[in-house]
């Protein structure tokens, strides 16, 4: 169900342009905060603009902030905690001080101040989301990685002359994928929730360009709040269902690659 409702925003998202014929961008005068309507059929914003188009257009940033942000901070979090777990000894104290320290940090406020710094753009936004987010991964991947190097098919390869790298990339990386696979769609719903945070307190993708955050900032004004509920729970709506969505696709992946888990 998660992957079914995930695939209906992505195919919402890629053909944007074929499913709604009005452009995101332009703003109708004669229809500013226009119901629902046989023209409109999710009503206009406070500029005009057709919230259907821009609820699937702004699809195309919200997921790619998430799976590009969830890619960056997998691929970090792998290394760090293969190479933590595989080494020990004071390079593993090293690393995980380090790890420690960087969840110490207050992330969303340390992402406000590093992306006010370097400016709002979607490419800066997935990756101080993704530099940020791969501590839990570390964590996670050292501790299956501990486990594996410890098995008869990793001490054998060691046997025969196999190098650290070798052994990391070749015999164990296979054994901690599903485990990270599961970790990074449970992170492409948190990154998905932060740039909505980010977007609805204004220090996200900045108008024009719609994404569901900025969408749901309109919110913020109390009249939008109470009379004109099309403008801001469409998008909130779409936050909701595809987090949920997410969240379940990796409960389900979680039940299928982990042969440990126990599915009801």
């Amino acid at each position: 169900m998660g992957l079914i409702i995930l695939l209906v925003f992505v195919f919402g998202a890629v053909f944007a342009p074929w499913i709604s014929v009005h452009d995101p961008n332009h703003g109708d005068l004669y229809q500013i905060k226009a119901p629902p309507n046989s023209s409109h059929w999710l009503g206009t914003d406070q500029g005009g603009r057709d919230v259907l188009a821009r609820i699937l257009i702004a699809g195309r940033v919200s997921l790619s902030v998430g799976l590009v942000a969830a890619v960056i901070a997998s691929a970090i979090g792998t290394l760090v905690g293969m190479v933590s777990g595989y080494a020990g000894g004071w390079v593993d104290n090293l690393l995980q001080r380090f790890t420690e320290l960087v969840m110490n940090f207050p992330t969303f406020f340390v992402i406000i101040i590093l992306v006010t710094l370097i400016g709002p753009s979607i490419v800066n936004i997935m990756v101080v989301i993704g530099v940020l987010g791969w501590t839990g991964k570390a964590r996670l991947v050292r501790g299956q990685v501990l486990s594996l190097k410890e098995l008869d098919y990793v001490t054998a390869a060691r046997a025969i002359g196999g190098t650290g790298s070798r052994i990391l990339f070749i015999h164990i990386l296979p054994g901690v994928l599903p485990y990270v696979a599961v970790a990074a769609t449970l992170t492409v719903a948190g990154a998905i929730l932060t740039e909505a945070s980010l977007s609805f307190l204004g220090f996200g993708v900045q108008v024009p360009t719609a994404t569901w955050g900025n969408m749901i900032n309109a919110a913020q004004d109390l009249f939008v709040l109470q009379d004109m509920h099309w403008i801001w729970i469409p998008p909130g709506m779409a936050i909701g269902l595809t987090v949920i969505a997410v969240n379940f696709l990796g409960d389900g992946l979680r039940d299928a690659l982990d042969p440990r888990s126990v599915s009801d």
